[in-house]
């Protein structure tokens, strides 16, 4: 997954307390609108995860709301956000996250 491009596109972060939430959360934001998954990152102190995915501020938008929405019941969602056009230093900085 780490060597798609990704350059010019937003990014949704979401963290989520627990595995299983996570796993139905980007199940149902890749369904949701025409994103990519970019990484599943467990969280090492904790059972969760932090999940970032790819595409149009638009589709990541939806793909957020629809992610969040599945993951209630399930988990708490302990941060999320939408970062529109990611500079340089800031991809750089996400893609070495990935896979560690």
């Amino acid at each position: 997954m780490a060597d798609t491009n990704y350059t010019g596109q937003a990014i949704g972060i979401f963290e989520l307390d627990g595995l299983l939430a996570c796993y139905v959360a980007l199940d149902a934001a890749a369904k949701a609108a025409n994103v990519r998954i970019q990484s599943v990152e467990r969280n090492r102190l904790k059972s969760g995860a932090c999940v970032k995915m790819r595409g149009s501020v638009a589709d990541v938008q939806a793909a957020m709301e629809a992610a969040l929405a599945a993951a209630k019941g399930l988990g708490k969602c302990t941060a999320s956000t939408v970062i529109a056009a990611p500079d340089a230093g800031t991809e750089r900085s996400i893609s070495m996250t990935i896979g560690r």
